[in-house]
């Protein structure tokens, strides 16, 4: 059974028995790398913990044909992601926690713009992966909203809703990479996120300083040009707005004091 996306501007279909996706016959995309449980284990509260075996499915730089020369040019890469549903143990379905890695071409941490196209989503971010995590947030979304996080900070992308899949797709720099070291030397991010009653309760991770969380809902980035419109028909619309993404050091005034 599949899921067709076309109301977020792309011709595919996502699977969930098993995880992956298939393309319509104008868009191209990978075949998808499957995160299996043992995997991430190293990022989780439990890492004994029980869960599905195939965790998310990601497939990175998807795209309608007509438009690959003019994301190769802009550096723009567009991922899609599916998770399972289910739990991990008491937490709910998540990704590692990582920090992008530097791009050579923009000498940035890349930011990366998140779309929810399905599910309930907790984007949660903290400034650093230092013993001071600095602000920590875990943005509340649903389908259609939009986050927003900035170049350089540690995130990672929750399932809000255990009885149905997370699917969601990303701008991100086309040289992207994923760096965890910091973050598995820590033993995971700065809060755990744990499920009790079908809610998702935080816990912090005593290898960070104490902080504070602030649990927030999705804004307008107004700032950055980002309207309502599903993010991949705005690229389709006007292919500079996300120019951002790739080179964040061109907007380096909207970065600083940022606030999701």
């Amino acid at each position: 059974m599949g899921e067709k996306s076309q109301p977020y501007g792309l011709d595919m279909t996502i699977h969930h028995q098993p995880l992956g996706f298939s393309y319509g016959d104008e868009v191209t995309g990978p075949m998808p790398e499957i995160r299996h449980l043992d995997q991430i284990r190293a990022s989780l509260r439990d890492p004994h913990c029980d869960g599905p075996d195939e965790v998310y499915a990601i497939a990175m730089d998807v795209a309608r044909m007509q438009d690959r020369e003019e994301l190769q040019k802009r550096m723009l890469l567009f991922g899609v992601v599916t998770y399972a549903a289910g739990k991990l143990g008491d937490e709910p379905i998540r990704s590692q926690g990582h920090v992008h890695r530097i791009s050579q071409h923009s000498g940035w941490s890349p930011p990366e713009l998140y779309e929810i196209w399905q599910g309930k989503a907790i984007i949660y971010m903290q400034e650093y992966v230092e013993d001071d995590p600095g602000r920590c947030f875990a943005v509340m979304a649903g389908p259609g909203d939009k986050v927003l996080v900035p170049p350089g900070w540690g995130h990672a992308t929750i399932s809000a809703s255990p009885d149905e899949p997370l699917t969601f797709g990303a701008w991100c720099d086309r040289e992207y990479g994923f760096e965890y070291d910091a973050v598995r030397a820590r033993k995971g991010l700065a809060w755990y996120p744990l499920m009790q009653d079908n809610h998702v309760i935080w816990q912090h991770n005593p290898h960070y300083a104490p902080g504070r969380l602030q649990a927030i809902t999705p804004r307008p980035y107004t700032e950055f040009g980002i309207t309502s419109a599903p993010v991949y028909q705005q690229f389709i619309d006007d292919p500079a707005r996300f120019q951002f993404i790739s080179r964040p050091d061109k907007a380096a005034g909207l970065w600083q004091n940022f606030h999701p």
